[in-house]
Formats: structure tokens, C-alpha cells, sequence
């Protein structure tokens, strides 16, 4: 029995246009120290897991292998995309690709984590509770009423219900309450424990990624067998209907980095230059001035400029999607 770290890595990053893009999505940045997310979270996974199995994109796997290499992580299997399946069917080549007994560890590539004690604690439990035959999902303290992220209400390490990304009041009761975490999208479980459930709940999903994945060339699958997939969360997928579920309460530092709002308060963490009001530079060493702005963020690229309003963050990916259609060579 061995634990596996999944790093799931086909996300393109649209909200964090136009330093993300196709080509290079936020994972592959190098802006966190000099490294990017995916490095981070392939070094802060080592120490628990004796493997690497890396989930990715045809557009990006190079990007990954690279960072792997430059980490220092030779013991890694790819699985390459032909498109994206969504995260229920990524888990699966995983566990396919694994002992039914293997234990995975779950993770996206794009949070930005400290790995202290509470982290190294959190997935300790979660993979003794995996050994027990569970599905562990980790539910994060909440610092703030967050409206972008799912919630986990729990008792314990019982879960007693998933719940959508709500609105701001909802958010606010969630916080007051006290027993709601936010869902991080991490995950630890049995690999035959998951294809299991996936096989119960979803067969279709299970029995078209088996097809896939039992053809697939050096980890590459071919794309008129992944198209017939169906596109489901792991969350719908499995999570919300499993008996065997269980959260482990967590209150480690994390950010998913899914928009210029987190990346901004990274950066001022970090000390980042900004100036009275708020208002904060990203690309550029050109002198820029302000006037009548606060909180806001210019991010310049060599072939574009967005500048928004740090409270907008969520919306960057309106302007991706328009411009997947109308400007594609800027995405």
C-alpha cells in the first residue's frame, strides 16, 4: 500500500487573465518566490507520498514535467488529457492507474498552502481515515464570508451536508454558526474505494473512463473515447452521495489563488509596492500613478492590460470567456 499524490492540473485559470492563459495556465507562474503553485504542491506533498501521479492537459503536461524535474521528483506518472473531463473522470485514470489498495491524496495544483504542523496533522488523519476504508474530503475554517467557494456542514468529522456557493447572506449565517468549512477540493481515499462508489453512483462516468484509460497511449488518452464521458464533479459525482464520506476539520492556511483578490493579498503579505489608496501593480516596472482609484489592480502583459477593481475578481472570467470567442489568440 502505497499513498499517491494526484495532482490535479487541466485547469486553465480564467479568472487570472491575462497572466494565465491556454498556453501557461496560474499553476505554471512562477510568481510565488520564484516558483509557481504547482511546484509548491508537488514539494509539500513529498514528505507524506512515495509517488506523484499528475493529471493534466495535452496543452500543459510539458509545463509539468518540467517543474517536476526541477523539483527534483523523478518517481511521477502522467496521465495527458485529450480534453477536459471534469474532475470525477480525472480521478478516475488516477485510481486506474493505481493499486486498488493505494491510497490517494488528492490535490489541486493551484493552492498556495503552508505546510505547518495543522497541514501535516490534517493529512496525517486523512490518511488513516482513507486506510479505514473512508472518503475523505478536508474542510477549511473559514476566515471570512466567502461567496466563491462550497461549503462542508459537519459535526465532527461527520458530514452532514455539502452546500453550494452561496450568496452573501448566506455566507455570513454559515460563518456565525460555526460548523460549516469551506470545501478546499482536496481529497483522500482508497483508489478502489473510489471506483467503487464512481461505479455505483455514476457508472456511466466509470465505465467510459475504464474505456479511456484501458486504450490510452503512454498516458496520453485518445479524445473521441474521453469525449464520450460524461463531465461531472467529483463533488456530484461521489462526495454528496457516499455513505463512507467523512471531512477532517482543518484550519491550516490555504488559498485557492482563484483570482487577482487572493493573488493581491499574497502579494501584499509579501510586501509587495502599493500605494495609499490601495491600489497595486503586477507586470510592469513602469511608473504608474492612480487618481481617484482605490483597491485596484493593473496587470500588464505584452499583448494586453486589464485593470480592475480588486472586488470585480470573480468577473475576470467574463472577460476570458468573451474573449475565447472573439479574440482567441489573447486567451
Amino acid at each position: 500500500m502505497k499513498t499517491i499524490n494526484v495532482i490535479l492540473s487541466g485547469g486553465v485559470g480564467s479568472r487570472l487573465w491575462p497572466l494565465s492563459r491556454k498556453s501557461r495556465p496560474k499553476q505554471y507562474l512562477p510568481i510565488f518566490g520564484g516558483q509557481t503553485l504547482f511546484q509548491k504542491t508537488a514539494l509539500r506533498n513529498n514528505p507524506f507520498c512515495e509517488k506523484v501521479i499528475v493529471v493534466g492537459n495535452r496543452d500543459n503536461y510539458q509545463l509539468s514535467r518540467k517543474d517536476l524535474e526541477a523539483s527534483k521528483i523523478s518517481d511521477f506518472k502522467e496521465i495527458i488529457e485529450a480534453c477536459p473531463r471534469n474532475t470525477a473522470a480525472a480521478i478516475a485514470f488516477a485510481a486506474f492507474a493505481a493499486d486498488p489498495n493505494d491510497i490517494l491524496f488528492v490535490t489541486p495544483s493551484d493552492h498556495l498552502i503552508d505546510s505547518t504542523k495543522e497541514y501535516q496533522a490534517s493529512v496525517n488523519r486523512a490518511v488513516q481515515l482513507a486506510s479505514e476504508g473512508f472518503i475523505v474530503t478536508f474542510g477549511l475554517q473559514p476566515t471570512k464570508p466567502e461567496t466563491g467557494f462550497g461549503y462542508i456542514e459537519a459535526s465532527g468529522e461527520e458530514v452532514k451536508s455539502f452546500r453550494e456557493k452561496p450568496n452573501l447572506e448566506t455566507a455570513e449565517e454559515f460563518l456565525k454558526k460555526g460548523n460549516f468549512f469551506w470545501n478546499s477540493g482536496m481529497f483522500c481515499f482508497k483508489a478502489g474505494v473510489y471506483l467503487e462508489e464512481l461505479s455505483r453512483f455514476e457508472p456511466e462516468v466509470f465505465e467510459a473512463s475504464k474505456k479511456a484509460f484501458e486504450i490510452s497511449d503512454s498516458g496520453k488518452l485518445d479524445f473521441h473515447l474521453s469525449m464520450a464521458i460524461p463531465s461531472i464533479s467529483v463533488d456530484y459525482a461521489v462526495m454528496e452521495k457516499t455513505d463512507k464520506i467523512k471531512v477532517v476539520p482543518s484550519n491550516f492556511q490555504w488559498s485557492d489563488m482563484g483570482s487577482f483578490e487572493s493573488i493581491y493579498e499574497y502579494l501584499e503579505k509579501e510586501g509587495h509596492p502599493k500605494d495609499e489608496f490601495g491600489n497595486l501593480v503586477i507586470g510592469t516596472d513602469i511608473h504608474t500613478e492612480f487618481l481617484g482609484m482605490t483597491d485596484t489592480i493593473l496587470i500588464q502583459t505584452p499583448d494586453a492590460i486589464l485593470l480592475l477593481k480588486k472586488d470585480k475578481a470573480q468577473d475576470v472570467k467574463k472577460i476570458y470567456e468573451r474573449l475565447e470567442k472573439e479574440r482567441p489568440e489573447l486567451v
